[in-house]
């Protein structure tokens, strides 16, 4: 562990160190013991001065300058001069600020847990005539695989037995499951939706799709533009007006502790803690609406969004297939075909069948017991129903049990994309059900709000096929429509966009982590979404609404806008009291006290963010 990491490590320990240091010396003090108070001041200073020296060396290496060298100087300064009760409150000023700021990263990486704990860390090898549990990067080309029902695919092979039915959508934003038969390839990170089935490993871990999507959020993220925190961008400008007043307090006067109570009452106690304090009230107040964001330079970002580039399958749309319509046969009413055909579906764990079933419970229908039940995997399935014979499965399966060819009832308004699923009643066809992927609801309102809170331009970003993308994009205020593209063509998107300004990425699927990473802002559906997307994004929403973002961006534009408050009056009433100390009407103790009142004043400032508008 290298010496920043360290200081990051101790903060809080340095935090209650200065506190219990303050209060001893005070004790002392009070008991008569005044000459121990002051070396008590100046040890509990001592190791936040250190830590303090070491993160800034960390920055000017980095070529940043913040406003953590003042507070390197008043208490140097007040250390020098023998005003150790000055140093110590600055100290305990500093450090407290140092630590509002880390509890807000911890907070952040501790609710990902439950969110990363999805990503396929082991796999199941047939190995002499046993299934064995093997980390994935004991897999080799050529190893067996059984892949479950639920399954992440580990690895890049071929099917080796059964038939795979893969919801791709995290990976290519095709929303509908596809079937793949033995001898035809299946990516890594693709969700087996159906029976489980033998995998033929055709790369190792490292070589297969999902490994190259990481390593392009790994590259997204190392060549994304540093996001600087909102109070070091004042600090050049407060730092040199502080030194000039302390150098002329000093050379006018030639008295070095007017010097001193300059840079105590400049010490941006007021920046170091009430901005921490004003975003750490936006992340509070985000998270219980279901919204986790990372970290304060997140929350900063996302209020200065000014272009958005958003997925398709997933995030615009619900990311599952649902009816849209049904083609009925004369003499037979929509409701009594999906209850029979959901009836029969039952005896089944294909996605497409369970998504007939969850729509006939939805309408409350009261399914049957199917008996005789026969599935062909990938096909379809037949069997009786209230001593009827069903077939339920796609346009050829049903054709060739039915009188007449399934294809018949199609009609030329079909949805691109879309999946039907053909019924067939004691050897008729009696009606056809047509599945997509649905538009969320209200997503038209959501894209208007965004353009009045300042978003100027909206792009949809979708690996899926452009006559898919065209129909979702008909009547939304979209400016531009991206079809085909892989994760880093996505990433390019979104670059592209950097032009307009700051740039929020919104995406749900393996395939929109390198873009999630790359945009100045990455917003993820953490509820469904993938492990990966979650984990490059800065905002994750912990619940399936993507609406959600509207509140988000106006949490963070609230929490700037009276962090920005606090930064402006925390900074004018400390050069009122600059200039009062360089005329010698205030001391090194009483600057340090001074700005703690002002402290207190932008602190309860700060802390109105937790509050609604």
């Amino acid at each position: 562990m290298n010496a920043l990491a360290a200081s990051k490590v101790l903060r809080p320990w340095l935090a209650v160190l200065a506190a219990a240091g303050l209060a001893l010396g005070l004790l002392a003090r009070l008991l008569g013991f005044g000459a121990w108070s002051a070396t008590i001041w100046a040890a509990v200073t001592v190791p936040v001065l250190f830590a303090l020296l070491v993160e800034i060396v960390a920055s000017l290496r980095q070529g940043e300058v913040g406003l953590d060298i003042v507070a390197a100087l008043s208490m140097s300064a007040a250390l020098a001069v023998g005003e150790t009760l000055a140093a110590a409150i600055v100290a305990l000023m500093y450090a407290g600020g140092q630590y509002l700021e880390s509890f807000a990263e911890r907070r952040a990486r501790r609710d990902m847990t439950a969110l990363l704990a999805r990503v396929p860390r082991t796999a199941l090898r047939y190995r002499d005539g046993r299934l064995d549990e093997v980390p994935l990067d004991l897999i080799f080309p050529g190893d067996r695989l059984l892949i479950r029902q639920g399954d992440v695919v580990p690895v890049d092979g071929t099917v080796a037995k059964g038939v795979a039915v893969l919801d791709q959508s995290a990976l290519t934003g095709e929303s509908l499951p596809v079937a793949v038969k033995p001898g035809q390839p299946v990516l890594s990170g693709a969700t087996n939706a159906g029976d489980a089935f033998d995998l033929t490993a055709s790369h190792r871990a490292a070589e297969s799709t999902y490994a190259g999507v990481v390593r392009l959020v790994d590259a997204a993220q190392r060549s994304r533009a540093p996001m600087a925190r909102l109070a070091d961008r004042f600090a050049i400008v407060f730092l040199g007006v502080t030194v000039v007043l302390a150098a002329a307090a000093w050379w006018f006067t030639g008295d070095p502790i007017r010097a001193v109570a300059v840079l105590v009452v400049a010490t941006p106690c007021p920046l170091i803690l009430a901005v921490p304090v004003a975003i750490v009230a936006g992340l509070s107040r985000a998270a219980k609406l279901g919204l986790l964001i990372k970290g304060g330079k997140a929350l900063e970002t996302l209020a200065r969004v000014r272009a958005l580039v958003i997925d398709k399958t997933g995030t615009l749309t619900v990311g599952q297939a649902r009816i849209v319509s049904t083609r009925v046969a004369p003499g037979i009413a929509a409701d009594e075909l999906l209850r029979l055909a959901a009836s029969l579906d039952q005896a089944s764990k294909h996605i497409i069948a369970q998504t007939l079933v969850a729509e006939a419970h939805a309408k409350g229908l009261r399914l049957a017991v199917p008996r005789d039940v026969v599935e062909t995997p990938g096909e379809g399935v037949s069997g009786r129903v209230d001593d009827h014979e069903i077939v339920v499965g796609g346009l050829r399966f049903v054709s060739a049990r039915a009188a007449e060819p399934a294809a018949s009832m199609l009609s030329r308004d079909r949805p691109p994309g879309a999946l039907a699923v053909a019924v067939a009643i004691d050897g008729r066809l009696a009606g056809i059900f047509i599945l997509a992927d649905a538009l969320r609801a209200g997503t038209a309102q959501l894209l208007a709000a965004l353009r009045a809170l300042g978003v100027a331009r909206i792009v949809l970003a979708t690996g899926d096929r452009a006559e898919v993308a065209s129909f979702i994009a008909a009547g939304l205020p979209l400016d531009h429509v991206r079809a085909d593209l892989t994760p880093d063509q996505k990433i390019l998107v979104v670059l592209s966009e950097r032009k307009n300004g700051p740039v929020m990425m919104i995406g749900d699927g393996v395939n929109d982590a390198p873009a999630l990473a790359a945009a100045d802002i990455g917003v993820a559906m953490g509820a469904k979404g993938a492990a990966a997307s979650a984990e490059a994004a800065d905002v994750v929403l912990l619940v399936d609404a993507l609406d959600r973002v509207l509140p988000a961006i106006r949490i963070a534009r609230r929490s700037r806008t009276i962090a920005l408050q606090s930064v402006a009056a925390g900074m004018g009433l400390s050069v009122v009291a600059m200039i009062a100390a360089a005329l010698g009407t205030i001391m090194p103790v009483e600057g340090a006290l001074l700005q703690e009142a002002i402290d207190v004043i932008v602190i309860f400032n700060a802390l109105r963010a937790l509050r609604g508008n």
